[in-house]
């Protein structure tokens, strides 16, 4: 149906490519016209045959519940990953050594926001308390108007930023201004007028059976009690792990320099001209790394190429894989190569790529990134 209408209608590309890691694709924009083009149709057919109706106060009720249980998951869904620093984690090793000015727009946003945890977590917990503030009548209007300020400053980040979910935050911003539309005159009085505002009735509906008060009742429990704690427990557990992540054995994680790199037994010079071979290769703890090449064996970013490596330690043998998040490409074994460790700070690396055999000595490198010391002073005399 997407595909038709675009087709017919809306002409944004030819062929659309479904959402798969960015909810701004071709066929994601073509899906939000379509659906503004049926809301649009909807609302004119309505109109015209329900046109003596003299109100919609019952049904905007519901829409404004809905809407606001909705905004109420988002914010809690997207605050707690913020409180644990999940959605964006401290910048790796890999990234500390690529030069700033080889990311994208969005990768330095998500490192200027993974760098600091504190600053992540006063994202989160504002996300967090404008869902708080929501989940409850007399305290919704002052949620509606934090959810606004939050939402409108993640809408301008990842329209300032090229982040691939601007449909999604801007759709949130209008959920939340659709909410204080509906308390126009009470925020007129109180914040333009300086007049008492009259008590809101928004959220307030008169239940005429004695079931639906007590549905109501129960599901407020239900919500509060399980989908909140779910959010935050499923959060903190996948934190710890996180925290908690062990070492890579017997690899140590770290920078290591490319002392030697052969190919068919012959040396191949350190040239930065090269675009094959190795410069430096690194290891992360979580059983992934990069390599400053632009050997296209290995999943390209920001001139690395990035990587997934296990290792077993009966053969001594060491597979590359290429990064599980890729799905276009081929996830198998992309390089096989045995491994050998002389001393804890070098690597000996040898197998075959194709028909090539290849020889690699590492040595680990004592690299210091000023970055990743988290520096903090309240008295600073001079510009850093």
């Amino acid at each position: 149906m997407v595909q038709t209408a675009n087709t017919k209608l809306f002409h944004i590309r030819k062929v659309l490519v479904s959402p798969a890691g960015s909810g701004d694709t071709s066929w994601a924009w073509a899906q939000q016209w379509l659906y503004l083009c049926i809301a649009f149709a909807g609302c004119l057919t309505w109109s015209f045959f329900d046109r003596k109706r003299k109100n919609y106060i019952e049904l905007n009720y519901w829409l404004c519940l809905i809407v606001r249980y909705y905004v109420i998951m988002i914010a809690f869904g997207y605050g707690l990953s913020k409180v644990f620093p999940l959605q964006m984690p401290f910048p790796n090793q890999s990234q500390l050594a690529t030069p700033l000015g080889d990311f994208l727009p969005m990768r330095l946003s998500w490192m200027f926001m993974g760098y600091s945890a504190t600053y992540q977590f006063f994202a989160g917990f504002m996300e967090v308390l404008a869902g708080s503030l929501l989940l409850y009548r007399k305290t919704a209007t002052m949620g509606a108007l934090l959810a606004v300020a939050v939402f409108s400053n993640v809408m301008m980040m990842n329209l300032s930023y090229d982040i691939p979910v601007k449909i999604f935050s801007m759709n949130i911003v209008l959920f939340c201004l659709y909410l204080l539309a509906n308390e126009y005159n009470r925020i007129v009085c109180f914040f333009v007028l300086n007049k008492p505002a009259p008590v809101c009735s928004l959220y307030h509906f008169k239940h005429t059976k004695r079931w639906m008060l007590i549905a109501r009742v129960i599901l407020k429990i239900a919500f509060i009690t399980y989908i909140v704690p779910f959010s935050f427990y499923e959060n903190w557990q996948e934190y710890k792990l996180l925290v908690n992540t062990p070492e890579t054995k017997p690899i140590k994680s770290g920078t290591y320099e490319v002392a030697a790199f052969a190919v068919n037994n012959d040396t191949v010079p350190p040239l930065i001209t090269d675009s094959i071979r190795w410069q430096n290769v690194i290891f992360e703890k979580n059983g992934s790394g990069s390599i400053k090449t632009a050997d296209t064996i290995f999943r390209q970013r920001y001139k690395r190429g990035y990587f997934r490596f296990e290792t077993d330690t009966l053969k001594h043998v060491i597979n590359f894989k290429k990064l599980q998040t890729d799905s276009a490409m081929y996830m198998g074994i992309v390089l096989t190569m045995h491994y050998q460790l002389p001393d804890s700070n070098t690597i000996q690396l040898w197998g075959k790529e194709k028909n090539d055999s290849l020889y690699v000595l590492l040595k680990r490198s004592n690299r210091h990134f000023q970055l990743a010391e988290k520096q903090f002073h309240w008295l600073s005399e001079y510009n850093r």
